[in-house]
């Protein structure tokens, strides 16, 4: 296994076509067949990324994305300029979010699926001050939850000012996530999220979205998503049952 290209050997023979769906979904398929099948065991090292690309024909992003969702489903185990080894033959329950960008919110909500609840103008504090309405004022807002399986994995409340609201229904939040149905819906693209962590306890309404008693331990994840020019577009707040969820990320040292 230490030969790269009895590695990429291993690997299917097959065409990724954009009309098929994203490329690394579709790469990442590929890749779990011969972890599935014992081809790479547990600890093997996988091909390195630049011979994926050259062998599918795709970018060193697509690459990494699809290695990403492998690495979100348990099976593999990433390297600093490493190839990533193989780390489970099959996938485990895994909620942790390791958060550096977008691709990695893709990622975590790969294979999950948003139950919309309600999508209406409703008044909130949040409007006078997120989007500096004035107060009173109300705006849009969407309330879901988050499911994998028979699992709930978040109660998610997204608000968007009325001039970007108005212009959406309810069936346009037709992917998991809302940014996602923003962007391709009204053409606006998302060029950063803020993201604040907070400790909070559950109340009735979602202890009983996340089938969790009340006033249990929750995560919420506050998340401010703005534009290229700077305003702001949405800001949703994602709860999560605490004890199945985590932040991780990575923090380099920069001190001299």
């Amino acid at each position: 296994m230490d030969n790269p290209i009895s590695n990429l050997e291993l690997l299917p023979s097959r065409s990724l076509m954009r009309s098929d769906g994203p490329l690394y979904r579709q790469l990442a398929d590929v890749l779990r067949q011969p972890i599935a099948s014992g081809a790479f065991p547990v600890g093997a090292e996988l091909p390195k990324e630049a011979d994926i690309a050259g062998r599918f024909g795709v970018s060193l992003i697509t690459v990494r994305q699809a290695l990403r969702n492998l690495e979100a489903d348990g099976l593999i185990r990433k390297r600093s300029a490493k190839p990533a080894v193989v780390a489970a033959q099959s996938p485990t329950v895994n909620l942790a979010w390791k958060f550096k960008n977008f691709a990695d919110m893709a990622a975590y909500t790969k294979d999950a699926r948003l139950k919309i609840k309600s999508y209406r103008r409703e008044a909130s504090p949040v409007f006078h001050k997120i989007f500096g309405l004035p107060v009173g004022e109300s705006g849009f807002c969407l309330r879901a939850v988050l499911e994998v399986g028979d699992q709930k994995k978040a109660h998610v409340t997204s608000y968007l000012p009325p001039a970007v609201g108005q212009q959406l229904t309810r069936k346009d939040f037709d992917d998991v996530l809302i940014f996602q149905s923003i962007q391709r819906h009204l053409g606006v693209r998302l060029a950063v999220a803020h993201v604040t962590i907070k400790a909070e306890t559950a109340e009735s309404t979602i202890a009983a979205d996340l089938e969790r008693p009340e006033g249990s331990a929750i995560l919420a994840v506050e998340m401010l998503y703005q534009s290229s020019d700077q305003r702001n577009i949405e800001f949703t707040i994602a709860r999560h049952p605490a004890d199945i969820f985590s932040i991780t990320y990575d923090a380099p040292n920069d001190l001299s």
